[in-house]
């Protein structure tokens, strides 16, 4: 599972500044839309419906939470290339 406890000074990322992060944590949700949102920029390609690298990179974290039957996952879990995504995806609803 992941973890509950997360220090304060992880929600203030370099990558995502703290007015884009009301929380120190991203739902489902937000994970599926910006799933979704992604996949409207830059649609599935090739014979395999291969997805975008933002997309891609938001999928295996959204998969884990389905399987485990989380709600949330703590932004310090994902990659920097999927807060990248996910700071280009809240951008988009500011």
């Amino acid at each position: 599972m992941w973890g509950e406890k997360m220090s304060r000074h992880n929600a203030g990322s370099r990558l995502i500044p703290k007015a884009l992060l009301p929380t120190m944590f991203f739902t489902i949700q937000e994970i599926e839309a910006a799933i979704n949102y992604w996949r409207g920029q830059s649609p599935a390609v090739g014979d395999e419906l291969r997805l975008c690298l933002e997309a891609a990179t938001l999928a295996k974290p959204y998969a884990l939470m389905i399987v485990q039957g989380s709600q949330r996952i703590p932004i310090d879990v994902l990659d920097e290339v999927a807060k990248k995504a996910m700071q280009g995806y809240l951008k988009t609803t500011q």
